[in-house]
């Protein structure tokens, strides 16, 4: 499968794919051909196969101290409190093998990027095969891109965006991209405008670190695209049930405690705990300029606490440099600390653990995004297929949380602003 964008001005190849288990992938593929051949000895169409890639260089700097600015929470370190100058916030290599063949294709990406074990271990981001059923019905199975977000299909390609990265603030709300399931897409026109609506359902179990895990299973959902003239629209619905070991060492202490820490386990232990997103989103792109726009929210009862998000951002093109201008916010609906167990009904001799067990859940507590970010930047499409990209970032968690931020000591200042500089080279190939 091959998509089209044209956020730079010009139209590019957009997720690009490569890997370990193309054999795989063409052995399937070619089986399903064989199968499904015409009985009356017509040639089964001869594979196409297509090699693509994508990466991005970048170093952020953060005036924190005593946190890291990352672009998503799965990652080790960032800028600010590990280093002045962080190579790891963006920068990213992947690689794509598309096969083509009559009715059947496939897709493998593979992706390398700092994960929370601070190494860049390649993950296989896609792996699927395609029947096109109809011209305008298609079924895949196995590991697919989530359709949540405008750039759900290139959000890890930078070369794509007018940015440096997708806004933290929208896009950190579902930092898993992808599932293993199924999907069907049917498309239709009215006029001169296309749609395309997506069912899919599937699950997905990640490795963090050490023995941590993150598992959703029964994700399911809708999404509905809209192309009309310059104009993109995206609108989408997931559910699913999410359990982490994040917390595991304070839900097992809070047992000790009886009814009231047992209540606080079932308030805030992400164990097979229900979570619902939906967004919706526009880009309006005619060619010398660009505005775009998303909105979302998010609800589970547990750490993760219930958000809405959005940002909007826009574009002039002079040439090959395009200055923009962005602004991004996440609130949350609902309290970012928790009295947790009463001390004063606890034995003396039981208050000191209590206590500490109280600070750690607010600690957990305070990761509940609260933020707002002011950006501005420049893009410099310097050659064919390569992007460098300038952009500064002021931003401001709010009181009591810690942002988007990560790697925050118990002893983190909450409520600083912080000023953040990017510099990212894109490229596709």
């Amino acid at each position: 499968m091959t998509h089209q964008f044209s956020l730079s001005g010009k139209p590019v190849p957009a997720a690009l794919r490569g890997g370990v288990l193309a054999c795989t992938l063409a052995t399937t593929l070619a089986g399903h051909a064989l199968a499904a051949a015409p009985a009356d000895g017509a040639e089964t169409p001869a594979p196409v196969w297509k090699f693509s890639g994508f990466g991005t260089l970048g170093a952020v700097h953060a005036s924190v101290r005593d946190a890291d600015f990352s672009s998503t929470v799965l990652r080790a370190n960032g800028a600010g409190r590990s280093e002045r100058w962080s190579p790891d916030v963006d920068s990213r290599l992947g690689a794509q093998l598309d096969l083509a063949l009559g009715h059947w294709s496939g897709v493998l990406q593979v992706v390398s990027e700092q994960n929370l074990e601070g190494n860049y271990r390649p993950r296989v981001e896609w792996a699927n095969v395609k029947y096109q059923a109809t011209p305008d019905l298609a079924l895949r199975i196995g590991r697919i891109a989530l359709p949540v977000f405008l750039a759900a299909d290139y959000r890890k390609v930078g070369y794509t965006m007018p940015w440096v990265r997708p806004p933290v603030e929208v896009y950190g709300g579902l930092p898993i991209s992808s599932s293993d399931g199924v999907d069907a897409t049917l498309r239709w026109s009215a006029g001169d405008t296309r749609h395309a609506t997506q069912a899919f359902f599937g699950r997905t179990d990640t490795h963090l670190y050490d023995d941590r895990r993150l598992e959703a299973h029964g994700i399911a959902g809708l999404s509905h695209s809209i192309e009309r003239g310059a104009l993109s629209v995206r609108m989408s619905a997931l559910t699913g049930h999410l359990t982490t070991g994040i917390g595991e060492d304070l839900f097992t202490a809070l047992r000790a405690f009886g009814p009231p820490g047992n209540a606080l386990i079932e308030r805030y232990a992400i164990e097979h705990k229900r979570v619902s997103m939906v967004s919706a989103g526009f880009n309006y792109d005619p060619g010398q300029w660009f505005i775009s726009a998303e909105a979302g929210h998010a609800q589970t009862h547990s750490l993760l606490g219930r958000t809405t998000t959005m940002y909007a951002g826009g574009g002039y093109r002079f040439a090959s440099l395009t200055p923009y201008l962005g602004y991004a916010k996440v609130r949350a609906h609902g309290a970012t600390s928790d009295p947790g167990l009463p001390l004063a009904a606890l034995p003396p001799q039981a208050r000191p653990l209590a206590a500490t067990l109280n600070a750690g859940l607010n600690l957990y507590l305070a990761t509940i995004p609260v933020q707002t970010t002011v950006s501005t930047g420049l893009r410099w499409d310097l050659a064919t297929d390569a992007a460098l990209k300038l952009q500064y970032d002021r931003v401001r968690p709010g009181d009591g949380s810690r942002g988007t931020l990560i790697n925050t000591p118990s002893r983190f200042r909450f409520g600083q602003t912080v000023h953040v500089a990017s510099v990212a080279l894109d490229f596709v190939f």
